[in-house]
């Protein structure tokens, strides 16, 4: 398969989502929560990507894969036809301890992908505690409700987990994200908190996602505690998209997340700071794209991944955009971000240097070798 159909084959699942033959193959996915839910996690050839196979969609997608074989692989079929043979990465044997208090590492982190440790410090939000708030595609309340997480994870708790994710399943780096708190850093003493707490039991690099903090200075206080990438998620680009998607976040406006990107790329550096924007909500592709031109110029990688629905939420029902839409975005995108020297590759840690919510790091690879700009 060449690297262009490998990149619209894994673009083509991730907006279909797949059917599994056997539920139960490879890593425990998970419903709703904070982060890529609703997923499953297989590798196709090199690049591991998760797909969705708990949405209304995926139970009508054309794929479907079928029980893997002695070796772990698997058929994908679209009508009746093989398009593709796959993996499912192991279960994570971190999963089977449980602290000494008795609370299951699974409900503390997360393994997302094959070698990605993922945690939601605080699985509550002042957006999610009001309907007129909330973020309508979020989810986080959802398994903290089911009994599958806790509210807070201590940084002792991060720790401890972290390094048995390390020593026993080899995770290669590390996603904290939170609920936003109530006070000015917007999480930002979470992170710091939790990053000295890691990084002196085990060497990992870890990247934070939070809001905006309303004082710069919190950037270099992350970054000095061990956070080595930041992520700070815009999820939709157009003022009207985002007061009707998430009218609580949408408070803080796209003007104050381009100045924290600016005074964040001058601590973290070129490439080591992102977004997540949400494809398929509303924004046009070339909203998106003009915004990703300023993004990747300031040095901000712009990780664009499609929409997906999660039940129980209020855009439980809102279509996934098409493969072809998002394909006119990643394809000139990948390019773009090659131009300006950020690769996902280069990144430290986080959600951009995975890259398994979104085909974007695949075409990247099929742009032109970029001449490295110096941070």
């Amino acid at each position: 398969m060449s690297d262009l159909a490998q990149s619209d084959l894994i673009n083509e699942l991730q907006t279909h989502g797949m059917r599994l033959v056997d539920p139960r193959a490879g890593q425990e996915s998970r419903r709703g929560g904070a982060g890529p839910s609703d997923h499953k996690a297989i590798t196709i050839g090199d690049t591991t990507v998760m797909i969705p196979v708990h949405t209304a969609p995926s139970f009508e997608s054309p794929y479907l894969v079928e029980a893997p074989d002695d070796t772990g692989a698997a058929r994908v079929t679209r009508d009746g036809e093989e398009v593709a043979r796959v993996r499912f990465p192991t279960k994570a044997k971190f999963y089977a301890l449980k602290t000494a208090d008795g609370i299951p590492y699974s409900q503390i982190a997360a393994l997302h992908s094959r070698d990605v440790l993922a945690t939601t410090v605080l699985q509550t939000c002042i957006r999610y505690e009001s309907r007129k708030k909330t973020c309508q595609f979020c989810a986080i309340g959802q398994s903290l409700a089911a009994g599958r997480t806790i509210a807070h994870k201590t940084p002792e708790m991060l720790a401890e987990v972290a390094k048995a994710a390390v020593e026993l399943d080899g995770v290669k780096h590390m996603v904290l994200t939170t609920g936003t708190p109530r006070g000015k850093d917007r999480g930002a003493q979470v992170m710091v908190d939790s990053a000295l707490a890691i990084k002196s039991a085990v060497d990992l690099p870890l990247q934070g996602q939070i809001e905006p903090p309303e004082d710069d200075i919190w950037h270099q206080r992350m970054f000095d505690a061990g956070i080595d990438t930041l992520g700070m998620h815009l999820e939709a680009v157009t003022p009207e998209v985002r007061e009707r998607i998430m009218p609580g976040k949408a408070s803080v406006p796209v003007e104050k997340y381009l100045s924290s990107f600016e005074a964040a790329v001058k601590v973290f550096g070129r490439g080591q700071v992102s977004t997540y924007i949400l494809a398929g909500l509303g924004d046009t592709r070339e909203a998106i794209l003009s915004m990703a031109e300023v993004l990747t110029d300031m040095g901000v990688y712009p990780f664009v991944v499609p929409f997906v629905p999660i039940s129980g939420t209020p855009l439980e029902s809102h279509p996934t955009p098409s493969s072809e839409f998002m394909a006119s975005i990643l394809r000139p995108l990948g390019q773009m971000i090659a131009r300006n020297g950020i690769l996902s590759s280069d990144m430290k840690a986080g959600c951009g240097k995975c890259g398994a919510c979104s085909a974007l790091s695949t075409y990247e690879k099929l742009a032109p070798t970029p001449e490295r700009r110096i941070a």
